[in-house]
């Protein structure tokens, strides 16, 4: 069988051709970018070990388990990040979340921050101190941390199995992170000048979970409505930030104007919600009081 041939034969399958290249490419030991080397070799024979591991990682795929988990890795915000069935995989649109918290950073020495943002506007502000809470596999945090070196970023999470994969990313990727064991802010002492968040937001009883059933429960699901994560981070939260600090979270496609009017009521000034790349409201935030 040619590689163009394995590639419709996974297709007829029911796999997106996409995934089918991406799986083909990591059955045979390719870089998953280098899709112009199936093109290259279209018409070359698959050797017999070739074919039984692409047809493994087909069978799989076919029964619903992401590509992450079949090739182990995911890009996230420019980063190559181990995912596997103890963490989500990343979302693109949770690039919207970490484009915003770096909107938020006040700029390196010299430059005003384009919004207020915690203490420090003299000769170069300190070094900011960002809180990720529900790190998973550190993709938000590790993304903040790359594109921000003189940061100071820490991440939670209530899995110690999450943490472990997140902490063997940061150290593969040579970012320093502080991760802490522990659900969303209980066991965290001192104040930030930003928290972000892409907690469990789905509702319990929402159809769309048995589609992803692969990926784990507890990090998708949270209570009737979906919100009950983002109500406990919300009326935590004040208590963990500096003056003028932002609280920033991702939610469902359909719940901005909840988690705006519960950061209202929670007393956070500048409520808004951000877009993402399809239009929607994907996250909203807020500020902690100047004073």
């Amino acid at each position: 069988m040619t590689i163009t041939q394995a590639l419709s034969a996974a297709m007829a399958l029911g796999l997106d051709r996409l995934d089918a290249q991406l799986l083909l490419l990591h059955a045979l030991g390719q870089p998953t970018h280098n899709r112009a080397w199936l093109l290259a070799h279209d018409s070359d024979a698959l050797a017999p070990a070739g074919q039984a591991a692409f047809d493994a990682c087909v069978q799989r795929r076919a029964a619903g388990e992401p590509v992450a988990y079949i090739t182990g890795h995911k890009e996230f915000f420019g980063l190559d990040l181990q995912v596997d069935e103890r963490v989500l995989v990343p979302r693109p649109d949770t690039e919207t979340l970490v484009e915003w918290a770096l909107s938020l950073l006040p700029l390196r020495a010299g430059c005003s921050p384009p919004l207020p943002l915690g203490e420090g506007r003299g000769e170069g502000p300190p070094s900011q101190q960002i809180l990720d809470l529900g790190t998973g596999s550190g993709a938000i945090a590790l993304a903040i941390k790359h594109a921000r070196p003189d940061t100071r970023v820490s991440a939670v999470d209530a899995s110690s199995r999450a943490l472990q994969l997140a902490q063997a990313n940061a150290r593969r990727l040579q970012l320093p992170i502080a991760f802490m064991h522990g659900s969303w802010l209980s066991r965290v002492s001192g104040r930030y000048h930003l928290i972000v968040a892409n907690p469990p937001y789905i509702a319990a009883q929402d159809p769309h979970l048995k589609d992803l059933r692969h990926e784990p429960l507890r990090a998708l699901a949270s209570g009737a409505d979906g919100l009950d994560d983002i109500r406990q981070i919300i009326t935590q939260a004040r208590a963990h930030l500096h003056p003028g600090g932002w609280l920033l979270l991702e939610h469902g496609y359909d719940q901005a104007a909840a988690v705006r009017a519960l950061l209202m009521q929670a007393g956070f000034e500048a409520v808004q919600s951000r877009r993402d790349l399809s239009g929607i409201e994907r996250c909203s935030g807020g500020r902690a009081p100047q004073t």
